[in-house]
C-alpha cells in the first residue's frame, strides 16, 4: 500500500507546524468535501473539479497558505491585513493556526474565482 503523498509531507514537517497544518488540513477537509487532496507544486494541495482551489506549505520559519490564484488574497486585503501576504501566498506562524472563518473566505473567494459553489 503507498502512502498518501500528503500524509508523508506532513511527516517530514517539525513540530509545532505539523499539528497546525493538520489542523488546516482538517479544516480544508471540512469544507472542500468533494476535493482531492493531491500534491501541486510540490505542497499539499486540494483540487476540485480539476481546478487548484487551495494549499498549505510549511518554511523553516513559518507556514503558508496558498490560494492558488493571483487575486484572491488581494480581494481579501481587509481580512487578511494581519498577516504577511504576497500575490499567491498569506503566511502565518508555525504555531498558530489560521482561523476557521478566514479560511472559509479564502475558500469561497476562490470557489467563486473558478465558478465553483459559494
Amino acid at each position: 500500500m503507498t502512502a498518501n503523498p500528503v500524509d508523508t509531507y506532513l511527516s517530514e514537517v517539525e513540530e509545532p507546524g505539523r499539528s497546525t497544518l493538520e489542523a488546516l488540513r482538517r479544516t480544508l477537509r471540512e469544507l472542500l468535501p468533494d476535493s482531492d487532496e493531491c500534491i501541486s507544486y510540490g505542497v499539499p494541495a486540494f483540487r476540485q473539479d480539476g481546478q487548484l482551489v487551495a494549499g498549505f506549505a510549511s518554511f523553516k520559519n513559518h507556514l503558508s497558505y496558498l490560494p492558488h490564484s493571483g487575486s484572491v488574497l488581494e480581494s481579501l486585503a481587509d481580512e487578511t491585513a494581519s498577516y504577511e501576504t504576497s500575490k499567491g501566498a498569506l503566511k502565518f506562524a508555525v504555531d498558530a493556526e489560521l482561523p476557521t472563518s478566514l479560511v472559509e473566505l479564502l475558500v469561497e473567494a476562490r470557489l467563486a474565482e473558478i465558478g465553483g459553489r459559494n
